[in-house]
């Protein structure tokens, strides 16, 4: 695989915020299940003609405060509905417009989560005729989804064929560090605060006494939010706790589904010197590391651009991995 970013967007920088706002990309209710803990969690699914059976299955794990309506969910929509695949993506708790129930949240190392959905998802796609199941996780999505597989081991191949990580921080302890620090810090870090303090500060009104509030509203990374509320809420002893068990990279070589890891090198949250080498994963993990791409934009095409190009490469790769018949690639405009 190859990416060669546009001439008027150089830089990881610019590669990541245009895409986001501007470039094209194309996609009533989403089902609601009940989870475990008597949650829920909302599943948009791609509205399109009826698959035959045995028709794939895609799932896109969003990333941080993502949802169906980010800009790369609804590109790897239009690659799914252009090969004749079905496509969900399962909202993370709390993402989908509407506080969950729970005195818990969602978090990069969220794999038992991502189990119970991808076997919700396996049972649904199994009484409707079958079919092979692909999935995509994007940032910390991905780490969560890798952080499964490595779990699952020889069990995952029973509900997934091939799975794909994308721009995942799959070392938390060195993406925390890039993205609090400088233009990071100004830009990417009160944008994500932006919405999840809210939605902490409500969760906190739903159950008193769940932590304390003045830290909370004082975090100004997402290290110190990270410290006050997603580690204490599920598990952790402290950030530093959190990103250490949660991070991906330690244990890629326990998958042992088809994986590809896709991490490019300019990413302004993922720092190069902290990805791996071929020789560090095992061999049921493929790296694709392009000089650039950004954080989760692959531009590519004349202004506005587009960002499809990224989901129908990686979209091939998940197909050729689960031996999937060939098909059409997707004509770009």
């Amino acid at each position: 695989m190859d990416y060669r970013a546009p001439y008027w967007l150089p830089g990881g920088q610019l590669q990541t915020i245009w895409p986001a706002l501007w470039s094209r990309r194309v996609s009533g209710a989403p089902p609601r299940w009940t989870t475990p803990d008597a949650d829920f969690i909302d599943v948009d699914h791609l509205v399109a003609p009826p698959r035959p059976a045995g028709a794939p299955l895609l799932v896109l794990f969003h990333g941080l405060e993502g949802s169906s309506r980010s800009h790369y969910a609804e590109a790897f929509a239009d690659f799914a509905r252009s090969h004749g695949w079905r496509y969900a993506v399962p909202h993370f708790r709390g993402c989908s417009g509407e506080l969950n129930l729970a005195p818990r949240a969602y978090h990069s190392g969220d794999f038992e989560e991502i189990g119970w959905m991808l076997g919700r998802l396996r049972e649904t796609l199994d009484a409707q005729g079958g079919g092979p199941m692909m999935a995509v996780g994007i940032s910390l999505g991905g780490n969560a989804l890798l952080r499964w597989a490595e779990e699952a081991g020889d069990s995952a191949a029973r509900t997934v064929s091939a799975i794909s990580a994308v721009c995942s921080p799959i070392d938390l302890a060195a993406g925390g560090d890039a993205i609090g620090r400088g233009f990071n810090r100004l830009v990417y870090t009160r944008m994500f605060l932006q919405t999840m303090k809210p939605k902490a500060l409500r969760k906190l009104n739903q159950h008193p006494g769940l932590f304390d509030r003045e830290r909370l509203v004082a975090a100004r990374d997402l290290y110190a939010f990270d410290n006050v509320f997603t580690a204490p809420l599920h598990g952790f002893r402290n950030t530093e706790d959190y990103w250490r068990r949660a991070s991906a990279l330690p244990h890629l070589d326990r998958i042992r589904i088809p994986a590809l890891v896709v991490n490019p090198r300019n990413d302004p949250f993922v720092p190069a010197a902290s990805l791996p080498s071929q020789a560090d994963v095992g061999e049921h993990v493929t790296l694709w590391q392009p000089a650039h791409g950004g954080h989760v934009g692959f531009p590519q095409g004349a202004p506005p651009g587009h960002v499809t190009a990224m989901p129908a490469a990686v979209g091939r790769w998940l197909a050729s991995a689960a031996a999937l018949p060939a098909s059409e690639e997707v004509a770009h405009g």
